[in-house]
Order: C-alpha cells, then structure tokens, then sequence
C-alpha cells in the first residue's frame, strides 16, 4: 500500500523530501482501522503506510479522532476493526517500541528534570548506559544546566523539552507526538519546532504528530495527513495525503508551500485569503 492507493481523495504533491532512516526508525502501518464507542464512529477505514523515519503531521477537525489514531497506535486503544503493525507487529498491548509525548508535559513533581528523563528509559537499561543517554538527551534539549530543578523551577517550554527527552529516552522506533506544542507562547513553539527537527537529526525514529496548525505540519512532515467525513456516513477516513515539498529546513518566509498551504487550510473549511 502506498499514499497514492489510499483512495480516490489521497491526492498526493511532488516532494524532494526525503525521510530520515535509521535502524530504529520503523514503519506503521493502518489496514483499514475504524473505531467506534458506543454507537458512535470515530474512524472508519483508515488505511495507510507510514515509511520508517519520516515524520507524517495529523490534520483534521476538532472530534475528528487525530488523539485516537495515536492511541491506537501506543496500544493505549484498540481498534473495533482493522489493526495497526509496527514494523510489521500487530499492535496488540502497549507498543514498547512507541513513545507517547502529551500536549501537557506531565512530569513527575517530586523528581528532577534528569530523573523525571531517566522514567522513559526501558525496564532494565544498564545503570551506566541509562545515565549516559539521560546525560546526552538533556544536552541535546538545552536542559543540563537545568538537570537538578524540579518541574516547578522550570518555564513551560523547558518542561515541555523534558517531556521530548523523556520519551526519546525509549529509544522509540515511533514517536507519537499529540500537539505537542499547542500550550505554548508563539516564539517558545517556533523553537520548539526547530528544536524537534535538530532532535530527529540526532535521534532518527518516525514521527506521527496531531496538530491544529497548518504552518506547523508544513515547517516539520514530509506527508501530511489530512482526516475528515464523507457526507452521509459516520467517522473521519481519509481525505488526504499529500507530500510536502522541500527538504526540512524550510524557509517559512517562502512562497513555495503558499499554494499547498491554502488547499489544507479550504480541506479544514478555512477561507485561506482570510489566514
């Protein structure tokens, strides 16, 4: 399955961006997952191939079920129907090769930011090998001067960089990322963008990020994924999925991505010339 044989409606963009891969980083598949609770659908037939190390941004609606595409694939949820493989395994408990990183950075109060990082590292991760990786992480997030502070001493994008370091503490073959960036102030988020680019660099692993912001999904994915409902039928499939041209960095004072930019923003029902 590729994107181009998603449906009629997964159109897709030339791109010269490639994915990052890794030995780590590892492919998802969706084959064909719907999710319902109660009566009520969420997702209906989504079918899908994530490529191992590339970052892929969730588009959609506020209800559309962005969240619950994540959880399904942490094995935090399950499908009603279909399922969902990493690295062609069946998710069917908690993904120990995932990584889950909230819109809150929910650190442990009472710990430091370094021990609060160590919480990600897998059961039974050698003392020596753990501590280095902890040390390497928080360097990489601009924490080791802050590696003794409890969350409190901390501002909210600095928690929110000890929650990224956390996860990649697992070491994950896949990163879910559940607007990750969303409660922070507009300059802290630009950083932390830059900043999670410069991280899949150094710690390659593919990347499914849920976000509410278009220019977001266009600086970071190199496919967005576009969700939403088909008059006359119950849950959000798949709408689109285009490929974001460039290679990362992108200039987000350029024009190239204008014209890809005012198509997602009319599929989220946004009039572009107001935006």
């Amino acid at each position: 399955m590729t994107s181009s044989t998603l449906s009629p409606a997964a159109a897709t963009t030339a791109s010269t961006a490639a994915p990052v891969a890794s030995e780590r980083a590892l492919p998802v598949t969706f084959d064909a997952v719907s999710k319902a609770f109660g009566s009520a659908t969420v997702l209906r037939d989504i079918t899908l191939d994530v490529r191992p190390g590339e970052v892929l941004a969730i588009l959609g609606p506020s209800g559309c079920g962005k969240s619950t595409l994540l959880r399904a694939v942490s094995g935090l949820d399950s499908p009603t129907t279909g399922a969902v493989r990493i690295g062609g395994t069946p998710v069917t408990g908690i993904a120990e090769s995932a990584a889950f990183a909230f819109q809150e950075p929910r650190l442990l109060p009472w710990k430091s930011i370094r021990d609060n990082v160590a919480v990600g590292l897998p059961r039974g991760t050698d003392k020596s090998a753990g501590q280095q990786l902890v040390t390497e992480l928080l360097e990489h997030v601009e924490l080791a001067a802050h590696a003794d502070h409890r969350p409190r001493e901390v501002s909210g994008g600095m928690a929110q960089r000890a929650s990224l370091a956390r996860a990649l503490a697992r070491r994950p073959g896949v990163l879910l990322l559940d607007e990750p960036f969303g409660a922070l102030d507009a300059l802290t988020r630009l950083k932390m963008q830059d900043l999670l680019l410069d991280i899949h660099a150094k710690h390659p692993a593919t990347i499914l990020l849920v976000t509410h912001d278009v220019d977001e999904a266009l600086q970071l994915a190199d496919r967005i994924l576009v969700l939403g409902r088909t008059p006359g039928t119950d849950g959000a499939t798949v709408a689109e999925c285009l490929e974001v041209p460039g290679r990362r960095p992108r200039d987000r004072s350029g024009t190239e991505l204008s014209a890809l930019r005012s198509r997602l923003l009319e599929e989220l029902g946004v009039d572009p010339h107001r935006h």
